[in-house]
């Protein structure tokens, strides 16, 4: 019992704190100490023998083994996203695509643009940082509440781009390793539930601001808000053939070498954005080390929740949950959206949720006769969904950071669209799996 007040407690906790202005790095390992204590671990190795769990040495070692599988992916991407934004590549898109859409499709223009640069391969950070000065621009120029900016950008990066087929983020590429799978794996499913959640998501997202609008609410101008953009940018085709680069690379390498592909391809990326982009950089080299320096961040964002996963999968009360949640009857896909949705819920990472569920969940449902494409599918949708909880690090991010808003205000819009709708759209998937598309 104490085990599960511990594990149930830590979570609670971990999200209190990170609602709180809490740092990661501290309030990731301080709630994992409660849930060992609570789960009867050691506190450090030297107290237990070889090979068994304690506190110190669970923490490290789901911290260092997610750097170390991750580290380049991580560092590449985040320098990518930098040099298109230094090179104004990436707002070069953006504003082509609000230029097409119109100022009276203000939220569908920003959903767009960050759907493109996620789907290019587009660090989910850089994207936010990215689009939200344009985004701060068309909310005040249409008059729409500045809180509902967050959801738009985390509706755009986080959902139906992030999580389906062929996208170069890494919560698509993680369950290769495990599946022996591709980053297209069960595409046809994948465009359908993209398609619904795309539509539904901004169905909701545009009530929720039109409902805003109709009480009365208003932009309010800030003091410090970014300022119409005056320098030159480049051609928008100059911002696409780098996001192309990236998918094409992505696509030819992805069975000759699996994950490390997405390294080629972003590195390929990052050599496209300055070759055809050279005029155009403001401060090349302060855009690598400034990308070095997000990349760094959030690695250890993510590694620090990890560790919390790290430590939690150690106590008893996690292995009567898994067991629990594998053992719930009907279909396999079922059970292992809930485990993965569970676990990343409690790490507050998508990715880190799969990364502890996958090695424990893959043998498991392989062996049980579970399509392996059905599962990267499901697998990577579901991860999308609870670990967008508050403590999660891009919504700390987006909501604090980048758009100055409170979790009160903006995080009513962000949990509905990033964790609803993919909740939805995990549960269309395992219906269109079980009718048989796509296997």
């Amino acid at each position: 019992m104490w085990s599960m007040i511990g594990l149930i407690g830590g979570l609670a906790l971990l999200i209190y704190l990170t609602m709180r202005g809490m740092n990661l790095f501290i309030a990731a390992p301080l709630c994992a100490l409660l849930v060992a204590v609570l789960g009867g671990l050691a506190l450090f190795p030297q107290q237990v023998g070889e090979g068994e769990a304690s506190f110190v040495g669970n923490y490290m070692a789901g911290f260092s083994s997610f750097i170390q599988s991750w580290y380049l992916m991580f560092l590449l991407g985040a320098i990518f996203g930098k040099v298109m934004e230094d090179s104004g590549a990436a707002e070069s898109v953006a504003q082509w695509i609000v230029a097409k859409l119109g100022m009276k499709r203000t939220v569908l223009a920003v959903v767009i643009a960050c759907a493109v640069l996620t789907y290019g391969g587009v660090s989910l950070f850089v994207v936010a940082f990215s689009v939200y000065p344009m985004a701060v621009s068309l909310f005040k120029q249409a008059n729409l509440p500045r809180r509902f900016i967050p959801g738009a950008l985390a509706f755009g990066s986080v959902t139906f781009s992030m999580t389906s087929a062929g996208s170069p983020e890494i919560q698509n590429w993680i369950p290769i390793e495990y599946l022996k799978t591709s980053p297209y794996a069960g595409w046809e499913v994948s465009i359908i539930v993209s398609i619904f959640m795309a539509i539904f998501g901004y169905w909701w997202l545009k009530r929720m601001v039109m409902k805003a609008v109709a009480k009365g609410e208003k932009f309010v101008a800030r003091e410090g808000d970014p300022l119409d953009g005056t320098r030159e940018l480049p051609p928008p085709i100059l911002g696409f053939i780098p996001l192309l680069v990236v998918l094409v690379i992505a696509f030819v390498f992805h069975h000759s070498l699996q994950q490390s592909a997405l390294i080629v391809a972003l590195l390929g990326g990052v050599i496209a954005v300055y070759a055809l982009n050279r005029r155009y950089f403001q401060n090349f080299s302060g855009a690598v080390s400034e990308g070095t320096l997000g990349a760094l961040i959030a690695l250890g964002n993510t590694a620090a929740v990890v560790g919390f996963g790290g430590v939690a999968k150690a106590v008893p009360a996690f292995t009567d949950a898994v067991h629990a949640i594998t053992s719930i009857p009907g279909s396999p896909l079922i059970g292992s959206a809930i485990a993965v949705s569970v676990i990343a819920g409690l790490t507050g990472s998508s990715s880190g949720g799969q990364a502890i569920a996958l090695p424990l969940l893959a043998p498991h449902y392989l062996d049980m006769g579970v399509h392996p494409e059905a599962l990267h599918r499901v697998v990577a949708i579901s991860s999308g969904a609870l670990d967008s909880l508050p403590h999660n690090g891009y919504v700390v991010t987006t909501i604090r950071a980048i758009c100055g808003e409170t979790h009160r205000e903006a995080y009513g819009a962000v949990g509905a669209l990033t964790v609803i709708v993919p909740a939805l759209g995990t549960l269309l998937a395992i219906i269109l799996f079980s009718l048989g598309l796509g296997i």
